[in-house]
């Protein structure tokens, strides 16, 4: 057997716990101030961690309650609100069936498209337009030339604003060309369903830039060779608009002059002067506009189907393409925009774009559509032809989209009018 042998203990006597103990070169005060500070701080930590919790499950509960509450009455709402809109020769709008995919929505008693807006920002508000415009016009026979010379603008209101302004003056030669096939116009004296005219740019001009003042002379001349004889010129409407001058091409039109070339003599120059009217749009086009809203993906599909425009001549090379863009609740999606398809009296693009929206509810929603003219064979700037808008404001909503909200899931056809 191995024999047992003792081991002396250490020096001094202490135990050998005590050896593993640490002494903290701090005083009793200090170690009890830095305890209460990290208690503090641990309080509080735990208080804002109990705040955002009671946070977060009020705000889901609440916008779980909110959004059930829209869906309900999307499916459930029978409530309609129409909005109507002006423009020269208003008509009004009908439904029409498009195919066996698209159903037949209930035909609405009247409507009409509006046009709140477009992207070069034309606004313009209630009040009396003031200042007049100085211009001549000539028509040379012989020679089948039409003259327009742009001499002053005259009586703008006297105020600092003015001489911010940087004016120039846009002219537009528009001719009616047939009438509309898919809008409802007016009653007549006898009562019978008159069609509005569609009207067409046969040319456009633009005067240099000036900046503004209570008169500004201008001084510029254009001309242009008309194909037809005098007597279409009881069809061709010169339309002059004064416009302050924006880099990013939002011009804002502060008024505008309309001359029938039909009811003046303009064998010889003939000057004029006309005060200034507040703007308005012409009807240039008809589309064919399919809406579908998807509630519980939150997302909606716009279909454009058909453009139907009265082309100034037919060329091979001519071709339309269509932006569209969605303002949800003053947040504005990124716009998309459809393939080049080769311009003619009906041009069919059957194109659907989707836009996924950004939350409930939408108090606001405006869908605005804009067609534009370009060349395919050569580059060339592109050309505005009309511009539509479809949405719903505040307090009213467009036809159209009261169809789509109770309609949720089906694809709604309906006719409306480009707007230039």
């Amino acid at each position: 057997m191995a024999p047992l042998m003792d081991h002396p203990a250490p020096a001094g006597g202490e135990p050998l716990s005590a050896a593993g103990e640490l002494e903290m070169p701090f005083s009793d005060t200090v170690k009890y101030v830095l305890l209460a500070v990290s208690v503090a701080l641990l309080v509080l930590a735990l208080g804002i961690l109990a705040w955002q919790a009671f946070r977060c499950c009020t705000q889901t509960h609440a916008a779980y309650t909110r959004q059930g509450a829209v869906v309900r009455e999307l499916l459930y709402s029978g409530d309609t609100s129409t909005t109507a809109g002006k423009y020269s020769g208003a008509p009004s709008t009908k439904m029409r069936r498009l195919s066996r995919c698209l159903p037949q929505a209930q035909s609405p008693s009247s409507g009409s498209c509006r046009a709140e807006g477009d992207e070069e920002g034309e606004q313009f508000n209630d009040e009396t337009v003031d200042g007049s415009l100085r211009f001549s016009v000539h028509f040379d026979q012989p020679l089948s030339r039409l003259v327009v010379h742009v001499l002053r603008l005259e009586g703008l209101p006297k105020h600092s604003q003015t001489c911010r302004l940087q004016l120039f003056v846009k002219l537009q030669l528009m001719w009616a060309g047939s009438a509309a096939v898919e809008l409802v116009g007016r009653r007549d004296e006898e009562g019978e369903w008159t069609p509005p005219a569609l009207w067409t740019a046969l040319q456009e001009w633009q005067t240099r830039v000036v900046k503004g003042s209570c008169n500004t002379l201008f001084g510029d001349q254009f001309s242009c060779i008309l194909q037809e004889d005098a007597a279409a010129l009881q069809r061709v409407h010169l339309r002059i608009e004064v416009c302050d001058f924006d880099k990013f091409s939002r011009h804002t039109v502060l008024g505008e002059v309309r001359v029938p070339l039909g009811q003046l003599n303009i064998s010889r120059p003939l000057e004029l002067h006309r005060d200034l009217q507040r703007p308005q749009k012409d009807l240039v086009g008809e589309v064919l506009l399919s809406l579908k809203f998807l509630p519980t993906a939150q997302r909606l599909e716009v279909g454009l189907l058909k453009v139907r425009t009265v082309p100034t001549e037919i060329c091979s090379d001519a071709a339309l393409y269509v932006k569209i863009s969605v303002q949800c609740n003053q947040y504005k999606l990124r716009y998309q925009r459809t393939s080049v398809v080769a311009r003619c009296l009906v041009t069919i693009f059957n194109e659907v774009l989707m836009f996924s929206l950004p939350e409930f509810p939408m108090e606001r929603c405006k869908i605005l559509v804009s067609v534009y003219q370009t060349r395919t064979t050569w580059k060339s700037p592109k050309q505005l032809v009309g511009q539509l808008t479809v949405g719903k404001e505040r307090i009213a909503e467009d036809e159209h989209w009261n169809l789509m909200m109770r309609s949720v899931r089906q694809p709604v056809a309906k006719w409306h009018g480009l707007l230039l």
